[in-house]
């Protein structure tokens, strides 16, 4: 029966009087597992024309898309002590509000004075300036003075020569009328002589033209005696002429250089009073950086120095700072086989850690908790893990992002590529051969800025 030797009774057996055997051969004819493994084959053979989204998995975390929306630090940029604090751990500050005050601990900046006496140096600096401005207007006047006046003395004594020269030219004329009456009144002498020695003249008609005579020749010499004393004078006046020119000139070169002094004096003043004021904006400026004030609108989240009169140095970080708004973005790694699949604007999809969600990759529209992007920028150059960085911002035709996302969150992201029978994936996940490129749509870039996330 149980079939234990090599001779079997089965044959000899009526099956017809025993029920189990009826029962056995019930189950062993029974369709309904046939059916259901064929109805599962059938589904099974079915799937495999189902549309499967091919798609890049990545890595990343949350980040902002501008560098001055990121997490930063307030530094000083002196050297100095810790005097007292604003602020405390977790406090909301604006543009300008200040965080803490230092003080001076170089010899060279102790003077409390230090502004004031700089500011009077300064001052009388500029007051020097100007009385040399001064002098040298005055000496400018001086010069233009002294240049009329050359003018006018010269014409003057040219004048005098003109004068002198016609007085000449008159006495020129007037001793040849008396040297023309001295041989005129010689020869009347001579024959008033004549005739007196022939007794025809008396002696006083001789002695009148004696008389005549002397009086002719004493006029002939006393203008010979005036035009050379003219001579003398129009010489003298022709050297006088120069003597004055060169007078004038160089009382002229000394008033110009005197004047070109001053100036040059009141440039190095003014030189020294741009140094001085240079040295007050300094001093102002460092006056002002100590107080150490917060350049964004955050919140403070963490201060590096504790108490008060702690020493620090220039660059030493004080305390950091979050904004309160920012545009989010998601910061994810491809490997560079796949840098080839993707460009700007592509769609991705994104899980945020903290956040439940359901995910079927290769189908995402059935996903659920995650949120879509778009490819912002891709880096050009590789980085130090081997991988090309991307930047991911919110689709804003699509949910906006939750609003409770932190920088420096973790993401899982799924960078969608072509649409493809599911059989086809199989078949090239099984040989290793690369996704797809989704080339059949130009994707458009996102021209519309990332909305601004702003922490509650």
């Amino acid at each position: 029966m149980l079939n234990i030797s090599n001779v079997s009774i089965s044959k000899n057996i009526d099956k017809s009087k025993y029920s189990v055997f009826g029962i056995l051969e019930s189950r062993s004819t029974s369709t309904y597992l046939i059916k259901t493994l064929a109805f599962l084959g059938v589904l099974n053979f079915a799937a495999l024309f189902l549309p499967w989204t091919q798609n890049l998995r990545s890595n990343g975390y949350v980040t902002t898309l501008n560098p001055d929306d990121k997490p930063q630090s307030i530094q000083s940029i002196l050297d100095g002590k810790i005097e007292d604090w604003n602020v405390m751990e977790g406090d909301t500050v604006n543009i300008g509000d200040t965080i803490l005050r230092i003080s001076e601990i170089k010899e060279a900046y102790l003077d409390p004075n230090l502004l004031k006496q700089t500011k009077g140096q300064i001052e009388a600096n500029d007051q020097s300036a100007l009385a040399y401005d001064e002098k040298a207007a005055n000496l400018y006047a001086q010069y233009e003075a002294l240049v009329k006046n050359k003018a006018a003395k010269g014409s003057q004594n040219l004048l005098k020569i003109d004068q002198t020269k016609i007085k000449l030219q008159t006495l020129e004329l007037e001793v040849q009328a008396a040297e023309i009456k001295l041989q005129n009144s010689t020869k009347q002498l001579e024959r008033i002589q004549a005739l007196y020695d022939q007794g025809i003249k008396s002696l006083t008609d001789l002695e009148v033209k004696r008389f005549a005579n002397g009086e002719a020749l004493a006029k002939l010499n006393a203008l010979k005696n005036k035009m050379t004393s003219t001579k003398q004078e129009l010489e003298i006046l022709e050297l006088t002429n120069e003597t004055i020119l060169n007078e004038f000139d160089d009382k002229i070169a000394k008033s110009k250089s005197e004047r070109m002094t001053a100036i040059s004096a009141k440039y190095n003043t003014k030189a020294k009073v741009d140094k001085l004021q240079s040295q007050y904006n300094q001093y102002q400026t460092r006056t002002d950086n100590y107080y150490i004030k917060s350049p964004i609108k955050g919140v403070i989240t963490k201060t590096f120095f504790n108490g008060i009169g702690q020493t620090i140095k220039a660059g030493d970080k004080l305390a950091s700072i979050v904004p309160l708004t920012y545009q989010l973005a998601v910061e994810t790694y491809i490997k560079p086989r796949d840098m080839p699949l993707i460009q700007k604007g592509q769609k991705v999809m994104i899980q945020f850690d903290g956040w439940p969600s359901i995910v079927f990759s290769g189908w995402p529209g059935n996903s659920y908790g995650t949120f879509n992007g778009n490819i912002y920028a891709i880096d050009n150059d590789i980085s130090e893990n081997g991988m090309y960085r991307v930047l991911v911002s919110q689709n804003p035709d699509e949910i906006q992002w939750p609003t409770a996302l932190r920088v420096g969150g973790g993401s899982n992201g799924l960078i969608l590529l072509n649409e493809v029978p599911l059989y086809y994936e199989i078949w090239r996940v099984l040989n290793g051969f690369p996704a797809d490129f989704y080339n059949k749509k130009p994707v458009k870039e996102s021209k519309t800025k990332a909305p601004i996330k702003k922490i509650k």
